[in-house]
């Protein structure tokens, strides 16, 4: 099982806990690439996952083409090493796709967790979406979230008896962290709550893709002041990502505001609890698209497409790309219209039920006691 960000780790860790509980039919081994470093150690000692092989890839100012190099090569020795039958890799990153390759040139079964999602926009997300349909063209097994997702892959030519929906594993990571969270004591939680203000309706801000730089984060940096303005017993919680393209506008137009928190990035455990805790999140990340429903959260989207159109269809979540004057329209509503509010939070989460992982399990004892 290859990873190598942090949300990889997150959507990876049930199947990982799922394989190891199952010694005596499967020898299952982990290797990160550490294209994230900090943030994914942080991730695998939350969930207690020692990996197997590190290659530990991650540089400072990284590229693109250095990176997928250097998993490739780095994943050779790992591969003629362990010489797996599988292997999984998940959703859309470098990593994913560069474990992909490895995987093909080695002749092993690639298993893709996460298959089928699509924008039909190559730029947009970059280079998710090309790493998605270049990992959903190597793998021999595609377990898809949705029947959305899988349909994508049939309309791409992908054999139907080798894609099985299974719902999404962050689903299972969510349920099984908030129950963790909410039942013990985490220093990094106890320091978040020192800083901010849960008397308070918390709106809960991400935003970090590449497409949004520039006019993007201009724009909805000033949507957020404007929010900050208007908004009755409001306060904004923003972890603020390092990327300078992020940094630099965010504190020159949200900085020194009496309402609005920017906070160091935040522990996968302080971040569930915040999530729990807030009222409202607007995010341009795919992960919390499908995490904030199952905790009863409205969501606003900051991209103008989407490779999760199952949430916007089931009305959890609510596209609103960069326009500054949806965002604060859409927030405020969201603010003040009660009825609307709680329709919102009761609404099916699409993603699953939180036995992705038993499903994707399941599934491999089949074929493989199957192929015996």
């Amino acid at each position: 099982i290859v990873l190598g960000t942090r949300p990889e780790a997150i959507k990876m860790a049930p199947v990982i806990k799922e394989f190891l509980l199952h010694p005596t039919h499967f020898s299952t081994r982990v290797c990160v690439t550490a294209q994230h470093r900090d943030m994914l150690d942080q991730v695998l000692d939350f969930f207690e996952i020692v990996p197997d092989y590190d290659l530990d890839l991650m540089t400072h100012d990284q590229n693109l083409y250095n990176l997928t190099a250097d998993i490739i090569t780095g994943m050779k020795g790992v591969l003629e090493d362990f010489k797996p039958d599988y292997v999984f890799v998940h959703g859309d990153t470098s990593t994913s796709m560069a474990a992909g390759i490895a995987a093909y040139y080695f002749g092993a079964t690639l298993a893709h967790v996460e298959a089928g999602l699509r924008t039909h926009n190559k730029k947009a997300p970059f280079p998710e979406e090309i790493n998605r349909v270049l990992t959903g063209h190597l793998a021999d097994i595609h377990f898809s979230p949705t029947e959305t997702a899988k349909n994508n892959l049939l309309r791409e030519g992908i054999s139907e008896n080798t894609i099985i929906v299974t719902g999404n594993t962050v689903i299972d990571a969510l349920l099984k962290s908030v129950e963790k969270v909410r039942a013990a004591d985490f220093p990094a939680i106890a320091t978040l709550k020192k800083q901010i203000n849960t008397d308070k309706n918390i709106v809960l801000l991400t935003m970090h893709r590449r497409e949004n730089h520039g006019e993007g984060v201009e724009a909805i940096c000033k949507a957020i002041l404007e929010i900050s303005e208007r908004a009755e017993n409001v306060e904004i919680i923003y972890p603020v990502h390092k990327n300078p393209n992020i940094f630099g506008p965010v504190h020159k137009y949200l900085g020194n505001k009496e309402n609005i928190k920017l906070i160091e990035p935040l522990s996968y455990e302080a971040f569930v609890w915040l999530m729990d805790k807030a009222r409202i999140i607007i995010t341009d990340s795919g992960g919390i698209q499908e995490e904030a429903p199952s905790l009863g959260k409205p969501v606003l989207v900051l991209r103008n497409v989407t490779e999760r159109p199952e949430a916007v269809n089931a009305g959890t979540v609510i596209m609103t790309g960069t326009n500054k004057n949806k965002i604060v329209s859409e927030t405020l509503d969201l603010l003040t219209n009660k009825e609307r509010y709680i329709e919102m939070t009761k609404l099916h989460n699409p993603y699953g039920d939180g036995a992705a992982a038993r499903k994707i399990l399941g599934y491999m004892i089949n074929l493989t006691t199957d192929s015996k």
